[in-house]
């Protein structure tokens, strides 16, 4: 069994609210140490054993999968998970801006506040990066078609007579 299907099926074996709080205070301790590794290192490559990597950021191999997962969206070319094992050799690089981006979007402050941040980006390229981040997510309101404005359907028919009834 692949180490990806495994950490999957372990997160949802965990029953009670109290066994995953528990699970991920611990996990995330362990996630925010690998981040912090990468962004004072200034290093955006991964390459390695799973199991060598594991070991060296303190977390078991199934642990390191699921950093992998929530980071693949970050890489410049996504891993392929489900193929991976403890002996499968990986080289991943970080879009450190991807990185960034993603960490406002998981609402993931503990990462995204990290101050080896400034290792990486200055203080104008992370605000520029979250303005961006902020503005993606509004929502804008198009304007409402009048009552006797043609519907925008494409029925040729005015709104109050299609899609406004």
């Amino acid at each position: 069994m692949s180490l990806y299907k495994e950490w999957t099926e372990g997160l949802e074996a965990i029953k009670t609210r109290e066994d995953y709080d528990n699970f991920f205070k611990d996990y995330m301790g362990k996630e925010e140490a690998c981040y912090k590794k990468i962004l004072e290192a200034k290093n955006p490559v991964i390459e390695g054993k799973i199991k060598e990597l594991a070991e060296v950021n303190n977390m078991t191999p199934l642990e390191y999968i699921g950093f992998l997962d929530g980071a693949n969206t970050s890489f410049k070319e996504g891993l392929v998970l489900d193929d991976l094992t403890e002996d499968s050799e990986i080289r991943a690089e970080f879009d450190f801006e991807k990185l960034l981006w993603n960490m406002y979007d998981a609402k993931a402050e503990w990462l995204y506040g990290m101050k080896e941040w400034e290792n990486i980006f200055d203080e104008e390229k992370r605000k520029q990066i979250k303005k961006e981040y902020n503005r993606s997510k509004m929502v804008v309101k198009g304007e409402k078609p009048g009552r006797n404005d043609p519907c925008p359907c494409g029925s040729g028919l005015k709104y109050k007579k299609c899609c406004g009834k």
